[in-house]
């Protein structure tokens, strides 16, 4: 018996990989964050699996879940938005079923930052403009920062920055990097991103609070920041350049 943990992306059911859906399609147990994964891609589940939506449960009552299934000798396919590795409270999962002795394995999935560039046509990382991504989230009733990763130290690197789990915050975000970006900083808000309702509100430092609070968006949404977003007159890559050799090309 295995639990797997799979990554279904940030919402669209395509964005699922080959292997996640395949597991989802063979395991008799499903668990599933009902708010964040959408139910076309549990409806995968084999004909009578037992499919629980886990948003109303708690660490323990999941685990439970997962031991009952042990006993039945029944693999899991425990879901989760986006990437497991981001944001997805896996690894107190892992602990708890290391502690018991139950196998499982992950398998990763599209994170939601790389759903939105891509919906955007954005690449985040420009050359001499920004070639550093950071994957950050602000302090609000979650658990605290750690030290030095507050938005005063980060924002010091001028990189893309992918805030997460932080749009009721956006004053504070606000605050702490026009300082450092400026206030006509590039933002753009990724509402629900791969979903039908998906949006995407474009904006500065200094307006894009405005433009949240006017569209009424307060959760489930990602803040990109950083001047890689308005970025047009960049120089282009080494990769593709002529006149630059590596081992697979010779330069002119």
């Amino acid at each position: 018996m295995t639990v797997h943990f799979i990554g279904a992306g940030p919402g669209d059911p395509e964005l699922i990989t080959v292997r996640g859906l395949r597991l989802i399609q063979q395991c008799p147990v499903c668990l599933y964050a009902g708010s964040l994964v959408p139910e076309a891609i549990v409806a995968a589940a084999p004909d009578g699996a037992h499919v629980v939506d886990t948003a109303p449960l708690h660490l323990d009552q999941i685990i439970e879940e997962m031991v009952q299934a042990e006993a039945r000798g029944q693999d899991v396919a425990r879901v989760h938005s986006g990437d497991p590795s981001l944001y997805g409270a896996t690894a107190e999962q892992m602990r708890r079923l290391d502690k018991l002795s139950i196998a499982y394995d992950v398998v990763p999935g599209v994170p939601a930052f790389a759903a939105a560039a891509a919906a955007l046509k954005l690449e985040l990382t420009v050359p001499e403009v920004a070639q550093t991504v950071v994957l950050t989230r602000t302090s609000m009733k979650a658990s605290a920062m750690p030290p030095g990763e507050d938005l005063d130290t980060i924002g010091r690197t001028g990189a893309t920055l992918a805030i997460h789990l932080s749009i009721r915050n956006i004053r504070e975000i606000e605050n702490r990097l026009i300082p450092l970006y400026g206030a006509d900083c590039p933002v753009i808000v990724a509402y629900r991103v791969g979903w039908p309702d998906q949006q995407f509100l474009h904006g500065t430092l200094n307006n894009i609070r405005q433009k949240a609070r006017d569209a009424k968006i307060t959760r489930t949404a990602l803040i990109l920041v950083g001047p890689a977003l308005g970025a047009k007159d960049f120089r282009d890559s080494a990769l593709y350049d002529s006149s630059h050799a590596h081992v697979l090309r010779t330069g002119r």
